[in-house]
């Protein structure tokens, strides 16, 4: 693989032109002869902000859904209804019905149900509970082992509106791709840990150095000695490119930037990473 870049569709923030942000992550990514949807955001801007920037959704090969949460199964419809019919490579879990408990009050956090439809409906659904691979140098890590003893989802969700079925995220799942500089790592929310993750993609791919590491790390309501031994986990694995956002919260993203510097680079809407050596 010679080329890799990533352009942010939807994020939290927006960076330029008339994109819109909304609480969700949604990531275009080209390689030399594949175009890959990373999650979908919310559905509101995904179709609006791919336009602006000149992205065709339809042309993508595959979506890779990191999990089953609204923010980021949300614009499946809208997909679909541009035109897509790749495949579609997510935990069979990711269509469960979930909820999240967030300040007292209970709310829907599942896959809508028109996403549901359009997953049964009009592509080809890989189960990827278990490490796949979509091409080569290009693999989705399925479900990532939970080894650390620090690490949880980072936030009170369940299968039931009662809230007395704990929901784990097993379907929680990151993105592998083997770039000019080494393996970039690509997360979502993160549910299963930030540093679960980057020691199961060393596994998964014998290499002891990550060149980026980028996506959602679910750092919002993390203790201080969970995000230093997710930096100090960063500098072990010598990342090179460091691109928090969407749910990784201020805090965990300022500690970083003091800790590992030049490496930690912000991600919007509209950003566009070109990673190469």
């Amino acid at each position: 693989m010679k080329q890799l870049s990533i352009t942010v569709l939807v994020e939290n923030t927006a960076g330029k032109f008339d994109l819109l942000g909304e609480w969700g992550l949604s990531l275009w990514i080209e390689t030399d002869e594949h175009c890959i949807l990373y999650d979908t955001g919310q559905g509101r801007t995904l179709a609006q902000n791919a336009r602006l920037l000149g992205i065709d959704l339809g042309r993508a090969d595959a979506l890779v859904l990191s999990h089953g949460h609204s923010d980021h199964s949300g614009g499946i419809a809208a997909l679909v209804a541009s035109g897509f019919r790749g495949k579609v490579f997510a935990n069979p879990a990711a269509l469960a019905k979930r909820y999240q408990l967030e300040d007292s009050r209970v709310r829907l956090k599942g896959m809508p149900a028109e996403c549901i439809n359009a997953l049964r409906q009009d592509v080809q659904f890989i189960d990827s509970s278990a490490p796949t691979q979509i091409a080569p140098g290009l693999i989705v890590t399925g479900a990532i082992p939970r080894r650390t003893e620090y690490e949880d989802t980072g936030g009170a969700f369940f299968f039931d509106e009662a809230c007395t079925q704990p929901d784990l995220l097993v379907d929680d799942q990151a993105l592998l791709i083997e770039a000019p500089g080494g393996w970039v790592v690509i997360t979502g929310c993160g549910h299963s840990g930030a540093v679960n993750t980057l020691n199961y993609a060393a596994e998964l791919t014998g290499a002891d150095r990550v060149f980026a590491f980028l996506g959602g790390m679910h750092l919002l309501s993390a203790s201080e000695e969970r995000i230093r031994a997710t930096a100090q986990a960063l500098r072990d694995f010598q990342v090179r490119t460091v691109a928090p956002c969407h749910c990784t919260g201020f805090a965990a993203t300022g500690l970083f930037q003091a800790e590992l510097g030049a490496a930690v680079v912000a991600l919007r809407a509209g950003s566009k990473l070109r990673l190469s050596e």
